[in-house]
């Protein structure tokens, strides 16, 4: 019997790994010392943020803000049909969601409207209310600042309301905005109702647009969400010292005339020119 050949040992195949070369060796080092530098807290940076601080509102419904990102943009706001048949009621609906005491001072506090006023705002567009509770108010508002001689900003002061009560203001001329409104036609028609003037310049690249909720100083209690468009305007014809001017008809083009005689008005606006920087 012959002899089988001696059995063949496994091919073993041997690893070499490289040595590792001065250059790594140092890049290691360094990498080394950026982590453990990074890592103390003397050295890191700390940024601290101031959390906002924003009205509390409950979820709402029917409440929807345009989006306008420059002067010539329109309010897309389309006049909705609320559920209010009369302002009874939107008062009785009011009633239960808005604090007793508050609701109760609307027209009697001095420089707060009535339902009278809330409900022709419903039915004109200008305002939308959430169903929610509290309901929350939410308006369109033109803010057109009158640039006059160095530099001077017009201010309303006060206003004269018809129940002749004085409701302080100290703001530059404001008013709601109409459904499917351009800015440039609240700013001409702003000026027109309040100033009766009709030659105004808009100054370039001074629109702006900011959103700001608080509770409403017209409708005590009630939560109230502005959406301000502002722009810097030139109206000419206007006197340089403290002025008046009267408005004849607030609510003139309402159809619920009667309604209207019912809600408190403004009958004189007071206007002073004041230093920009004191706004």
């Amino acid at each position: 019997m012959s002899s089988q050949p001696p059995p063949q040992q496994p091919h073993q195949h041997h690893l070499h790994k490289k040595p590792t070369s001065f250059p790594d060796f140092i890049f290691t080092a360094f990498s080394l010392f950026i982590f453990f530098s990074s890592s103390n807290p003397t050295t890191s940076i700390i940024r601290k943020f101031t959390p906002l601080i924003s009205f509390p509102l409950n979820p709402r419904r029917f409440v929807r803000n345009p989006t306008m990102s420059n002067p010539s943009s329109t309010n897309l706001r389309n006049p909705t049909t609320h559920p209010f048949p009369n302002p009874q009621s939107l008062s009785d609906w009011l009633r239960p969601r808005l604090p007793s005491d508050s609701f109760s001072s609307w027209g009697v506090k001095p420089g707060t409207k009535n339902v009278n006023n809330l409900w022709l705002e419903l039915s004109e567009g200008e305002t939308l209310l959430a169903d929610s509770t509290p309901p929350v108010r939410t308006v369109e508002v033109m803010v057109v600042r009158v640039i006059g001689k160095d530099n001077k900003v017009l201010v309303e002061s006060h206003q004269e309301l018809s129940n002749g009560i004085v409701r302080h203001r100290g703001r530059p001329l404001s008013e709601k905005m109409k459904p499917g409104e351009t800015v440039e036609d609240a700013v001409f028609r702003a000026v027109k109702e309040e100033l009766g003037s009709s030659i105004v310049k808009i100054l370039p690249n001074s629109y702006s647009k900011k959103v700001e909720e608080r509770v409403s100083a017209s409708y005590p209690g009630l939560p109230a969400c502005y959406v301000l468009h502002t722009v810097d305007a030139v109206v000419d014809g206007l006197p340089e010292e403290e002025f008046c001017t009267e408005e004849t008809d607030e609510y003139g083009d309402s159809s619920g005339r009667m309604l209207a005689d019912g809600a408190v008005s403004c009958k004189k606006h007071y206007w002073r020119w004041v230093d920009a920087d004191s706004l």
